[in-house]
Formats: C-alpha cells, sequence, structure tokens
C-alpha cells in the first residue's frame, strides 16, 4: 500500500492509500477519487518526500516489530477507529435526512433562501454546482465515502 498526498484542482490537500501507482491511476482516470474538501475529481499526486528510518530510530526489541492483525480487517488502531466513527457518522446522517438525488443544488438553494420548509437534505452535486452555492452562502458539506465502500 502506498500514501498518497493529493490536491485537487482547487488547491486542497489530503490524503489517500492505494495498492500502487497504477491503481491510483486507474481508480482517478475512472472519477473514483474525489476531494473531501470540494468534491472535485481533477486529482493529482503532491511531491513527497520518502519515509525513510534509520537504525538509530527503529524499535529496540523484535516484539515491537511483530504487526498485529485485526480479525476482517487490513487497518488497525487509530485508523479502524476514525473509519467506525465516519461510518456511523454517515449512517446518522441517511437515517436522518431526505435522499434528493441530482436535484441536491436546486433543493439546497431553495431551503437556503426560504422558499420550502427547513429539513435535512442529502444527494448529488457536480464541483461546479458545489463552488456555485458555497459563494452563495448555502452551508454544504461533503459526505465521506470510504475505499471499502467503492468495492
Amino acid at each position: 500500500m502506498i500514501r498518497y498526498a493529493l490536491s485537487c484542482d482547487s488547491g486542497h490537500g489530503f490524503e489517500s492509500w492505494f495498492r500502487d501507482s497504477a491503481a491510483f491511476e486507474a481508480q482517478r482516470d475512472r472519477g473514483l477519487v474525489e476531494c473531501p474538501s470540494c468534491a472535485s475529481r481533477k486529482v493529482d499526486r503532491q511531491i513527497m518526500a520518502p519515509a525513510v528510518v534509520s537504525r538509530s530510530e527503529m524499535p529496540a526489541s523484535a516484539e515491537a516489530m511483530q504487526p498485529v492483525a485485526m480479525p476482517g480487517s487490513a487497518i488497525s488502531g487509530p485508523d479502524r477507529e476514525m473509519r467506525d466513527m465516519l461510518r456511523a457518522f454517515k449512517r446518522h446522517v441517511e437515517a436522518n435526512s431526505e435522499d434528493v438525488g441530482p436535484q441536491f443544488a436546486e433543493e439546497a438553494r431553495k431551503i437556503h433562501f426560504g422558499e420550502v420548509e427547513q429539513r435535512a437534505i442529502r444527494g448529488e452535486a457536480t464541483p461546479s454546482d458545489v463552488k456555485a452555492l458555497r459563494e452563495e452562502g448555502v452551508e454544504i458539506a461533503p459526505l465521506p465515502t470510504l475505499p471499502d465502500e467503492m468495492n
């Protein structure tokens, strides 16, 4: 697995993990890599320095180097906890909001400008819709999509 530092065409920086360089490029080309800040799918890798551990920084005992396996998962510790929290957050939003699908931008504007009753909604928006909504002062946020949800 490779962790890439990424950025979108709007300059937002974020990180994501990929099996290898080819996997990143294939997912990006299929529009599966998305900026968590603005939902742009025009994403590319940033220049990164490799992480090199010197002998003095290595653990003293062989015990400290033993991997810890999590049943049914390739991730552990804080990463797993974060994914579990994001998954719970997403379930909460889905259970307490109305899915308006591709009409999200239109419905969000109607709610923002008081044309319809205020309610929690979720749906789909293009990067240009997201940009326009933010410029209009409409408060929106992307709903996280975890890598295991794309399989």
